[in-house]
C-alpha cells in the first residue's frame, strides 16, 4: 500500500505528536527530556522552524510547529532519527523507537491555534502527573505563565498571544487564564 504524502502549508502551524513504539516510554529520565530539547536546538539551527507550544510526555510528544523554508516531513524525520539513534545508544536497544509516522495536522485559524496550544499545556494534567500545567517541567507552558524572558531559539509565544491586549506580559497572562480556565472547569465536573 503506498503511503500518501504529506502536504507542507509553509504559513501555517502544525499540530504534531509522535509515540513511542507500541506505546513504549520515550523519556524514561531528565536526561531524555534535555537531549530531546537539545536535538530540537541543533536541527533549529540547520532547518529553522518555530515552536508556539510543546509538551514532552513519557511515551509521546506534542509540537505545535511551523517552517516557513523547509518541509515538515524532513524536520520531523531529522528529529526523530536523532532521537532515535540516540535512544538506542544510550539504552543498548536497535530497531524502531517511535510507533509509526508521526500524527500531523494544519492549524488553519486563530482559534484552532489557541485550541491545540491549551490541549497540549493540559496534557499532563489529564494525565494527572501534575495538579496545574505550570507544574510541568517539560512544557512551554513555563514560558507563558513566567516573566523569564529566557526563550529556547525556536520558540515564539507571539502566535498565541497576539490577539490579547497589553504589554508582553499581560498578553501571556490572559493567554494562562485562557488555558486555566478549561482545567478550572474540568475540576468542577470532577467535584
Amino acid at each position: 500500500m503506498v503511503r500518501k504524502s504529506r502536504v507542507w502549508l509553509p504559513n501555517h502551524f502544525y499540530h504534531i505528536v509522535s509515540c513511542g513504539n507500541r506505546k513504549d516510554v520515550l523519556f524514561q529520565d531528565d536526561q531524555d527530556y534535555r537531549t530531546f530539547l537539545y536535538i530540537l536546538q541543533k536541527v533549529f539551527e540547520t532547518h529553522p522552524f518555530e515552536i508556539a507550544s510543546y509538551c514532552l510526555m513519557n511515551n509521546h510528544f506534542h509540537l505545535q510547529l511551523r517552517s516557513k523554508e523547509h518541509p515538515i516531513s524532513k524536520i520531523m524525520s531529522l528529529i526523530n532519527k536523532r532521537y532515535a539513534d540516540y535512544f538506542n545508544g544510550r539504552y543498548d536497544l536497535s530497531g524502531h523507537v517511535f510507533e509509526k509516522r508521526y500524527f500531523d495536522e494544519p492549524l488553519n485559524t486563530p482559534a484552532n491555534m489557541l485550541e491545540v496550544s491549551r490541549y497540549i499545556h493540559l496534557n499532563p494534567v489529564k494525565a494527572a502527573l501534575v495538579m496545574s500545567p505550570e507544574d510541568y517541567l517539560w512544557s512551554s507552558y513555563r514560558f507563558y505563565f513566567s516573566r523569564e524572558s529566557l526563550l529556547l531559539p525556536f520558540m515564539n509565544l507571539s502566535p498565541l498571544v497576539e490577539g490579547y491586549p497589553g504589554t508582553a506580559i499581560q498578553k501571556r497572562s490572559h493567554y494562562c487564564n485562557f488555558v486555566n480556565a478549561k482545567r478550572k472547569e474540568a475540576d468542577q465536573l470532577l467535584h
